[in-house]
């Protein structure tokens, strides 16, 4: 667009005219920058919400899978039909299932800190030190047959297998009642 009152000529009219023209572009092109930058970041914005969405469903699904382990594990550890003790090197109780509870004729929280030995009928502590030692010294697995009792009364003869775990260093038993075996 040509402007009749506009002189070419004058050097200093052709530089303000030039300037206008300058800002007036780089107003269009801020705009048209800043739109575009707009669409990118809403873009990045979006696709990072999609990867979190996608994030949190793979973290629903390992928490499912861990809760059905964890249920699987329960029924198996606290059902089972043999008595697991958890017990540290001073053989006290700190861990047992509703079947090592049932042996020793107590509700399982109460065994909870009870040291294992004063379970066992007089007879079969030394037996029970030497399968305690012997377990310790190899950090293999060691098996005993004792009796459990308490104040001379039998409750009942069952076969033991230990083993000690890595770094805890607790011992883990598993204990077979065999009463109607050895009677």
């Amino acid at each position: 667009m040509i402007h009749e009152d506009f002189d070419f000529t004058d050097p200093s009219m052709l530089r303000k005219k030039a300037e206008e023209k300058l800002i007036e572009r780089k107003a269009n092109m801020i705009e048209s920058v800043e739109e575009a930058d707009l669409k990118k970041l809403l873009h990045q914005l979006q696709v990072h919400q999609i990867e979190l969405e996608m994030q949190n469903e793979e973290l629903q699904l390992a928490y499912e899978a861990e809760e059905e382990a964890l249920k699987k594990h329960t029924i198996i550890y606290d059902l089972a039909p043999i008595g697991f003790f958890i017990i540290d090197e001073e053989s006290s109780i700190i861990g047992l299932n509703f079947t090592a509870a049932e042996m020793l004729e107590e509700r399982r929280f109460t065994l909870l800190n009870n040291n294992f030995r004063l379970f066992l009928m007089s007879e079969s502590l030394l037996v029970f030190d030497r399968f305690f030692d012997r377990i310790y010294a190899s950090s293999a697995k060691e098996s005993c047959k004792v009796n459990l009792g308490y104040n001379d009364h039998l409750l009942r003869s069952v076969y033991i297998e230990g083993v000690v775990t890595g770094d805890d260093n607790q011992c883990l038993l598993s204990v077979v009642d065999i009463s109607k075996f050895t009677e």
